[in-house]
């Protein structure tokens, strides 16, 4: 016979182990659980905010699917979704507002854009158009201009109710146009129903054209409330030129 011993693996009945060393091994484990809690949660909620961040950013779900715009009148929808230019389904999140403003910007009637985001899937687009304030003879077309000289838009026929503005190259940094928007603006209601034209050939020989054949010399552009006040008062005397050049020194012919 074998002098070894047979060893044989027998489990403890629960009451085999003191009570004492049983309520350490459980707090040993709560300790353990508490322990693992935070990093447990941490794991979850970057599990979470990754599936959210995919679904937002790197699929369709919340795509671009309507791009609305608000505020046209002389330009249509379609011409500036065109111009906003972002593909269909393009997750919203990641569409570049500021390129999407730049480019409707772009656009020859828009002067001012707001672009922001519709939850889920919309593209608002807000366009303010430039404000018609006189149009410009030029090459039988008529160039209408905005109050900043800004011409946008020819057309065929001079627009009604529109004063013509008689400049060589309208501009924003032509110096006459700036000056026949300046004489514009400080007109009163009175003269301004009586101007046909402001003939600008250089900036201190602007004239106005009236309607009856009438003229106003105005000089320059300073003084344009005083010299607009001076000619109001005028209209109604006899005369067909009005010269308000030196507003204190008015000569009528």
């Amino acid at each position: 016979m074998s002098g070894g011993r047979n060893w044989r693996l027998v489990r403890a009945d629960t009451d085999a182990v003191p009570s004492s060393a049983r309520r350490f091994m459980a707090r040993a484990r709560q300790r353990r659980m508490r322990a693992a809690l935070p990093w447990a949660v941490a794991a979850g909620v970057l599990l979470v905010a990754g599936a959210v961040a995919w679904l937002v950013y790197g699929t369709s779900v919340l795509g671009v699917r309507e791009v609305r715009v608000v505020g046209v009148q002389l330009l249509t929808p379609l011409q500036v979704e065109d111009a906003a230019a972002v593909p269909a389904e393009e997750p919203l999140a990641r569409v570049d507002l500021d390129a999407v403003r730049s480019r409707v910007r772009g656009l020859p009637a828009v002067e001012r854009v707001v672009a922001r985001r519709s939850w889920p899937s919309t593209l608002v687009v807000e366009v303010v158009e430039r404000t018609p304030v006189a149009a410009v003879p030029q090459n039988g077309e008529f160039a209408v201009i905005d109050r900043s000289g800004v011409a946008y838009r020819a057309v065929k026929e001079q627009p009604q109710g529109l004063p013509l503005v008689r400049v060589a190259s309208p501009g924003e940094s032509d110096v006459n146009t700036k000056s026949a928007l300046t004489v514009l603006a400080a007109l009163s209601d009175e003269l301004r129903e009586q101007v046909l034209a402001v003939a600008v050939p250089a900036p201190a020989q602007i004239r106005l054209e009236l309607r009856k054949d009438r003229t106003v010399v105005w000089g320059d552009d300073t003084q344009s409330d005083t010299k607009s006040q001076v000619a109001t008062a005028l209209l109604k005397q006899a005369g067909r030129e009005i010269d308000v050049s030196a507003p204190t020194v008015v000569t009528i012919r």
